[in-house]
């Protein structure tokens, strides 16, 4: 009673009940892929929730501090305040290491999901108009926790975190006139410098997580403006949402996800040990630890460093150095690319057109070949940043590792592109998988070109129709202003027709496509209007229209005199009997002396 209370006097106040309605009838799709943003959302939750708790054990600090606590190697030990206080932090308080190892990997798992939302999005076309911001604030979020991530690995300020820091730090020093410019803002000073701690942790804590939340509610707020994008299905177009209601299905549902998401990273953080400070000791400049690898999301970075050559050279008297390339260049043609691939997408297809039906990956052969040939090169550099791990496993020399790496880099993505590419043409227009492919079907994808001039992702080219299924055709014809559709076979003499009309072409083309893969559409004339009926045929019309037209009218003023009679006998009845006159008396008032009326 005092909830429904005081969700009164809110809505009284703020009028939120219509706002909520809308909000709880949204329709969101059933398919799991959509659940990957949501894992990366209850992710972030997580690293909040157990961030707030390490910040209030941690002493962001490069001051010297002298630790005595439950880890006997390093008692009474003289190291930096922020080393100290997280040896402390796992050792010597309550839950302090479960807390900080699930938010370890709270954090792998928050950049994980990120990125397969990314590749989602980026194969089945979603990021196309009118989903062109969404996809720039998600790239720039991918960027941010990549950032966050690295930050928040350098607080412990151990051996291992030091050295990461110390090639990031070069890597911006490499930057020519600017870089050390641009690293001393950073660090405050030379690399170390002591307020190099205090910087990372504000960073960490309140900067980017604040830019975060933002880019977080801007890009829910998005997509709650424009509905969320599907996958082709029965009764699926680019006006409706299929799926389920926010309430109440996709909201338990989303709060299960949100309860295994806690239950799996506390469940990592208390049984699987990640990032044991204690082992690496405290940084030291003039020291370093082998092997040494970063967290998976920057490990890319760590292998093109290891893999590009050493090379330098100078531009007007200025030095560039080897780590430019790998390191500053890469990174920037990364996220360049990744900015600006839905404006070169249109730009090459010419499709302007907004699309909120998604496209299977094998629609779109180009785009497949490009985003597997990408993921194949940045896996190798994953792989290659444990180069030595991998040499002293295998008991080979780590040079030989590099070398084999180099050649992998160059040549395994565009075998593996090209794969892509020709498999997508191959299934292009074929409703089976690639077990049902055959030889024929994979010539005939490298002979067939892609591009531009042939439709390539523009949507409303014809596909080739498969040779088991030869003079099939789907018929197009408008409709006034709407479009409709048939299936008609080679004979010609069976003709199905779709059960409803269109509201464009294109539609029309999409619900053949769905019910028909694979076969011809062609648009043809609509069906013959019928002809204008005789003058007796009329006649009878017209006056078939009058009858019924009168008879509504008897019919009607009948009602009205029944209701009528209805009405006076219940006034009659609502009069009190002591002030009813009597029959005869009102019949002799109403009467003459002659006993005539």
């Amino acid at each position: 009673m005092i909830t429904d209370r005081l969700a009164r006097a809110l809505d009284d106040r703020l009028r939120l009940s219509p706002i909520t309605r809308r909000a709880l009838a949204k329709v969101f799709p059933d398919h799991w892929a959509f659940m990957l943003g949501e894992l990366a959302l209850y992710s972030f939750v997580a690293l909040i929730l157990t961030g707030v708790y390490l910040t209030f054990f941690f002493d962001a600090s490069s001051a010297d501090r002298v630790y005595h606590g439950g880890y006997a190697p390093l008692d009474g030990a003289t190291t930096s305040a922020a080393y100290a206080s997280t040896v402390r932090l796992s050792w010597d308080v309550r839950a302090g290491l479960l807390i900080r190892q699930t938010h370890h990997w709270a954090a792998l798992v928050f950049v994980a999901a990120i990125v397969l939302h990314l590749i989602r999005i980026f194969f089945t076309g979603a990021f196309r108009k009118p989903r062109e911001l969404n996809w720039l604030i998600g790239v720039t979020m991918l960027t941010l926790a990549l950032a966050n991530g690295f930050t928040g690995y350098s607080l412990p300020d151990d051996l291992l975190s030091g050295l990461g820091l110390r090639i990031i730090t070069s890597v911006v020093e490499s930057v020519p006139l600017v870089g050390g410019w641009l690293a001393s803002l950073a660090l405050g000073g030379e690399f170390p410098s002591e307020v190099m701690i205090p910087r990372l942790f504000v960073s960490h804590v309140l900067l980017v997580p604040a830019v975060l939340v933002a880019l977080v509610s801007l890009h829910l707020g998005i997509l709650v403006r424009q509905k969320h994008s599907q996958f082709p299905g029965p009764g699926r177009t680019e006006h409706n949402v299929v799926g389920s209601r926010l309430w109440p299905s996709y909201a338990l549902r989303s709060l299960a996800l949100f309860a295994w998401v806690l239950a799996v990273l506390f469940a990592l953080g208390g049984l699987v040990q990640i990032n044991p400070v204690w082992f690496y000791g405290p940084f030291e400049p003039a020291q370093s630890t082998a092997p040494a690898q970063p967290d998976w999301y920057v490990a890319w970075g760590d292998g093109a460093l290891r893999l590009f050559p050493p090379w330098e050279f100078r531009i007007a008297g200025y030095l560039v150095p080897a780590p430019f390339f790998p390191g500053v260049v890469l990174g920037a043609v990364t996220f360049l690319a990744l900015y600006a691939w839905p404006f070169a997408e249109r730009l090459w297809t010419k499709d302007r057109r907004p699309h909120h039906l998604l496209d299977r990956p094998r629609d779109h052969p180009v785009r497949l070949g490009v985003g597997v040939a990408a993921l194949t090169f940045y896996t190798v550099l994953v792989v290659a940043a444990g180069d030595d791990i991998l040499a002293r496993l295998l008991r080979v020399p780590v040079y030989d590792l590099l070398g084999l790496f180099r050649v992998l880099a160059l040549v395994l993505p565009v075998v593996t592109g090209t794969i892509g590419y020709l498999l997508a043409q191959a299934l292009r227009g074929n409703a089976g998988g690639i077990g049902d492919l055959t030889r024929a079907d994979l010539r005939r994808a490298g002979a067939r070109r892609a591009g531009p001039a042939s439709g390539e992702g523009s949507g409303d080219e014809p596909e080739t129709p498969p040779p088991d299924r030869p003079g099939e055709r789907i018929e197009l014809w408008p409709d006034g202003e709407l479009w409709r559709w048939r299936y008609r076979n080679a004979g010609g003499d069976v003709a199905i027709a779709g059960n409803r009309a269109l509201r464009s072409e294109q539609e029309a083309v999409e619900a053949s496509r769905l019910a028909y893969p694979g076969v011809d559409r062609v648009v043809v004339p609509g069906p013959p209007p019928p002809a204008p009926p005789g003058p007796v045929r009329a006649a009878l019309r017209r006056w078939g229209r009058a009858a019924a037209a009168g008879s509504l009218l008897v019919a009607a003023l009948v009602d009205r005199r029944r209701d009528r009679r209805r009405q006076e006998r219940a006034d009659h009845r609502d009069v009190p009997p002591r002030e009813r006159e009597p029959d005869d008396q009102r019949a002799d008032e109403s009467s003459t002396p002659d006993g005539t009326s």
